[in-house]
């Protein structure tokens, strides 16, 4: 089981890592802003520097994630746990904060916060 948990929280990881591509270094790309619902190159333009703080927060949240999960790897259960515990926590509570700006908003929201679930429950039972 604690081998499924530990790939279902890097998939978590990973998909963040994506979310930072996304909102931190191409944000301005037509493909990217239609993604997220911007109207045009002028929001976009204007929103930006909104989604690259946004996009950092994401790759904090996947490096923690990771240096958890290292830790716990390297026999350091309780920091390692209380890292990807957090991180998973976090991005779970970013998907339901995310829920509540408007219906729209619940695919992306189960993107976001179905794996970092599954992870911690997957994480509980191991």
């Amino acid at each position: 089981m604690i081998v499924l948990a530990t790939v279902v929280v890097t998939l978590a990881a990973a998909l963040h890592v994506g979310i930072f591509f996304m909102e931190s270094v191409g944000w301005v790309r037509p493909a990217v802003w239609k993604r997220f619902g911007v109207a045009d190159q002028a929001a976009a333009n204007t929103t930006r520097p909104m989604a690259y703080n946004q996009g950092f927060y994401n790759l904090f949240l996947a490096i923690g994630a990771i240096i958890g999960l290292i830790l716990f790897g390297v026999g350091a259960h309780p920091a390692g746990l209380a890292l990807i515990y957090f991180t998973m926590g976090s991005m779970l509570a970013a998907s339901v904060v995310l829920v509540t700006t408007g219906r729209g908003y619940l695919r992306p929201a189960l993107i976001q916060g179905i794996l970092p679930l599954i992870g911690i429950v997957l994480m509980l039972f191991s």
